[in-house]
Order: structure tokens, then sequence, then C-alpha cells
């Protein structure tokens, strides 16, 4: 089987790459790639980008590139910068492929398609309406109601994979940093923050998923929500930050309450909401249509994600 991945650089693209090494791949990104056997097309993803013959008896395009979220995005107009990418670019690579005969394209969506938290006891679902909050997750949106339209069109399968927070060996922003905060040993403000949850999911459990798709008959025209199926609160989150790096978790009873107040005050209350409120997913749907569960634990992930481990 013949397999195009975008993205090859990225953070899962890379542990992707990896696992699909010994299949006949073909890469497709802005930087290249060297894995042995596998052909290297160099462009952007973008509305006007011709790949030409790169596509032409691919069977699965799994497409991981995107324009990712920015937390302090510069852009005069954020928005209009996602969708060339992430809508336009995704739409333009899927048409070509369909074109090209590829049986099936796998979408790397974004959890924030669904929403931005979850009430307790009241985790996203696979079927939600879609509920975008900000330019990021409706230019995924956007993408994903546009593949399944081109889908039904051409017959090409869709697959439509959505994550929460990816981690692993090579994380980067604010779940590094919070990670390099533990390994200081300095006391942190989080021990009181027990009552939320949040789903998170390893990159190794992530490229397992995708794997899944790749083959599973019953992985067409689907969309799933990807997760490790263990859900943390902040407090769980740094205890197990300190345990994989044999710290003491120095953890503060800061009442959750003064986060509030904190984050008014300093107009941080995006920053706030992210530690001390819920995002959860319930993964049954991926479960069951694919027989799949996450092969491997929250602290094997958390313990990859120590630098330089």
């Amino acid at each position: 089987m013949k397999i195009a991945v975008t993205g090859g650089t990225g953070f899962v693209g890379t542990h992707l790459l990896k696992k699909l090494s010994e299949e006949n791949l073909v890469i497709i990104g802005r930087r290249s790639v060297a894995i042995p056997g596998a052909t290297f097309h160099k462009c952007t993803i973008g509305n006007k980008t011709d790949f030409g013959s790169v596509l032409d008896s691919v069977s699965v395009v799994v497409h991981c590139a995107a324009r990712a979220h920015i937390m302090n995005d510069d852009a005069q107009e954020p928005l209009t910068e996602f969708r060339e990418v992430n809508t336009h670019g995704t739409v333009n690579l899927a048409k070509q492929a369909a074109s090209a005969g590829v049986r099936r394209f796998i979408y790397i969506s974004s959890i924030k398609v669904n929403g931005e938290s979850t009430e307790a006891s009241n985790p996203f679902q696979y079927n939600d309406n879609h509920n975008p909050l900000d330019p990021y997750g409706l230019s995924k949106s956007e993408a994903e109601t546009a593949l399944f339209e081109l889908g039904k069109k051409t017959g090409m399968e869709i697959v439509v994979i959505r994550p929460p927070l990816v981690y692993g060996k090579g994380v980067k922003a604010n779940f590094a940093s919070l990670m390099n905060l533990v390994a200081k040993g300095l006391p942190l403000p989080f021990r009181s923050i027990k009552n939320n949850k949040r789903s998170m999911v390893s990159v190794y459990n992530l490229v397992d998923l995708i794997v899944t798709c790749i083959k599973h008959p019953k992985a067409a025209n689907q969309v799933f929500l990807a997760s490790d199926d263990n859900d943390l609160s902040t407090a769980q989150m740094v205890a197990l930050m300190a345990k994989v790096q044999g710290k003491r978790n120095f953890a503060l009873p800061v009442p959750v309450w003064l986060f509030n107040v904190a984050a008014k005050l300093l107009n941080k209350q995006a920053v706030v909401n992210r530690l001390t409120g819920s995002l959860q997913l319930n993964i049954e749907h991926t479960k069951h249509t694919l027989n799949w569960k996450a092969p491997y634990s929250v602290e094997h992930g958390f313990k990859l994600s120590v630098k330089n481990k």
C-alpha cells in the first residue's frame, strides 16, 4: 500500500513516519525527511499548490500538516491565514487526491472543532454540532465539512481524527513549559485544582489510532475523538510530572477562586481557564467502531516527554 503523509517534520508527523517507515511512503512538506525508500515532494499546503503526479498510485493520504494554533498570533487577519492552509489548502489537496484515485483521506483535525471546554460529566461527543470559538478551530471545522461533501461527490473515504492536547517526546508549548517548571522543584500553586478533568493524548496513542484508521474498513466516513482514555485534573497532572522526573511535588493549596480573581486583574482568563477548567472527550465511539483502545499509559507518555529523555 502506498501512503502519502503531509507535515512529516511536525510533531505528530515525525512520530507517524517512524511508525510507517517500512511502508511505501510519499512525504509531502516544506522540509525534506530522510527515510530510506520514501519519496519526498517539496511544497507548501495552499489553495494553488499543484501536487502533479505525486499522488499517483497512492491509496491513503494522512494529512497532518496545518497552520497550528498560535497563542499570541500577530497576523493582521488570523482567520484568513488559518483558512489558507487549514481549509483551502486541505480541500485543494483532497480534490487532487480524489482525482488521482486515492481511496482514503485521513484528516488530523482538532477538538477545537467541538469547542474550548466542557461542563462536569458532559464530555464532547464525536457527533456534537460544531462549535469552534477561535480562527484555528473554525478553519478546521470548515475543512471537515468540505471534506465530507467532497467524499460524497467523489466516493473517496474521509476519516477525521480530533485530538485534544498531544504530548510526548519533543512536545513544546504549554505542556513543556509546565514540565520544566516542575523539574525545577519550585513551589507551584496547583494542589487545589483537583475537581477539573482534562483529556489528553500521547503522540504514541494518537499514532496508533492513525495507523488503525489507515486500514480498518469501519473507519470510512467517520469522525473519531482521540484521547488516552484517562482524564486528569491539573493537580494530578502536575503530580505525575513530578513523579516521572523524580521530583518532589511541591504544590501549594491556592484556592481556585483566587486564580479567577487574578485572571480578571491580569486579563488572562483564557490561560486560567485552561488550568482550572475541564475539557473532556468521550471516545466510546472510537473504541467500539475500531475495536481500539489506547495501548500506552499516561505515565508512559509523560516519561517520554521529559526533556532529553
